[in-house]
């Protein structure tokens, strides 16, 4: 068995929305520590998303794990103690009842992993399309032959990037199918 085969996944708790911080931390001290041996990787899993504001799409990279970091690392005192110094750090994940943590599972490490590759493979492709909309949200519309409408939304359609809004016309609620670009939110 190799040392790389000994490195297992574990998961570390820190502030949330402190991922890239602590990583960069753990990156330098690792490398001035001399501890690439011991830690192989640090890992934030993020997804890109492209989301709908004002009909414009914007690109993002949102965290899909917030206020926790993957570890690839041979567990033992020396990292412990570098991951409990680290700023914005709470610790290694565990059962309150064990000292040590566990490492993750392949099956999980696999899930995790897989997502990140396939968010990988669909930043390349455009992205995760986020609508900023959900089933209940009062909307206004902004363009079309509904422009000036209020409503509330019905369903959201993410694969057409379409709207199903419930619109008062002459006095009767009518369903009517939107661009999701052709609404914004209603004041």
């Amino acid at each position: 068995m190799t040392q790389e085969d000994q490195h297992q996944w574990y998961i570390v708790r820190v502030f949330s929305n402190h991922e890239k911080k602590v990583k960069r931390y753990l990156d330098r001290e690792i490398e001035m520590q001399g501890l690439e041996d011991k830690i192989s990787e640090v890992l934030i899993p993020t997804e890109t998303v492209i989301e709908i504001r004002s009909g414009k799409k914007k690109t993002r990279e949102k965290n899909f794990l917030p206020g926790y970091i993957m570890l690839k690392t041979i567990y033992d005192e020396e990292v412990n103690n570098l991951i409990q110094g680290a700023p914005s750090t709470i610790g290694f994940l565990k059962n309150k009842k064990e000292p040590k943590p566990k490492p993750l599972r392949k099956s999980e490490v696999n899930r995790i992993l897989g997502q990140v590759q396939d968010n990988e493979d669909m930043a390349e492709q455009g992205g995760k399309i986020e609508i900023p909309y959900d089933e209940g949200d009062i909307v206004k519309v902004i363009d079309g032959p509904f422009k000036d409408f209020d409503g509330t939304v019905q369903e959201v359609n993410t694969d057409k990037l379409k709207l199903r809004v419930l619109v008062s016309i002459f006095g009767r609620k009518t369903p009517v199918e939107v661009g999701v670009n052709q609404v914004e939110p209603a004041t």
